[in-house]
């Protein structure tokens, strides 16, 4: 018997989203699935690598914001 799952995060030729959240956290995350609450989006809909790209040129400091800001005080 073979599994016909396939991992949402990795489907060939599928569409991404970028989420941030308040902590300016990044995910991708699959096009057809809803956005999780206290997350927007931030690039997409998009091919994979395009996504990717996205996170890679703009969270390029993956400390969280409320770390940032006590380390500021």
């Amino acid at each position: 018997m073979s599994d016909h799952s396939t991992n949402p995060f990795e489907i060939p030729g599928g569409q991404y989203l970028v989420l941030v959240n308040h902590e300016n956290q990044h995910s991708l995350w699959p096009g057809f699935a809803e956005v999780p609450s206290g997350w927007t989006t931030a690039f997409g809909p998009g091919a994979r690598e395009d996504c990717l790209a996205f996170v890679e040129r703009n969270w390029t400091d993956i400390t969280p914001q409320s770390q940032l800001a006590q380390e500021v005080e």
